[in-house]
């Protein structure tokens, strides 16, 4: 049996607690498109703290992007193309404390790796705390740390994920 125009069909994955749709039109395309869209377009994900150079820096090490220039006390940034991960100070900081639902984590961000055991080491030298361990024996699932001040962030390895330059294939 065919799918009805413009249906949605999808696969799904999983990267820390969150499932992972990948979706796709089947049928006739949407009139609108999201790039299409020039009224909206997400170009800042903003986390709070009471340190923005000193998370920013914590963050710039994580991912091997560099800190954009301008960064100060009370914002700094790192740009993903046309998205940029902001930081921006804010008085009397109150940290989440995963997973504690009185201060509930505000956000996560999962991190999809090739090799979970080397980036944790690195992720722990540069400041970060295990938290909990979701992986599985044949070395897929996903492992929760805590930044510096306490947002919580996941590194994922799940199997028939690949990742390029260009993006997820």
């Amino acid at each position: 049996m065919d799918p009805p125009e413009n249906s949605l069909a999808a696969s799904e994955g999983r990267c820390g607690s969150e499932v992972i749709i990948k979706a796709s039109l089947i049928g006739k395309a949407p009139s609108i498109l999201w790039k299409d869209r020039e009224m909206l377009r997400l170009t800042d994900f903003i986390i709070d703290c009471p340190d923005t150079m000193k998370l920013a820096a914590f963050y710039s090490e994580v991912t091997g992007r560099p800190i954009k220039e301008g960064s100060h006390e009370n914002w700094a940034g790192i740009k993903f193309g046309e998205i940029e991960l902001a930081f921006i100070r804010v008085d009397d900081y109150r940290a989440p404390q995963w997973p504690d639902s009185e201060h509930p984590k505000q956000f996560h961000l999962d991190f999809e790796v090739d090799e979970i055991e080397s980036e944790q080491r690195r992720v722990l030298d540069l400041g970060a705390t295990l938290q909990q361990d979701f992986m599985g024996p044949n070395g897929y699932g996903w492992r929760v740390y805590t930044d510096p001040i306490g947002h919580p962030f996941c590194l994922c390895r799940n199997k028939g994920f690949n990742w390029t330059d260009q993006g997820l294939i």
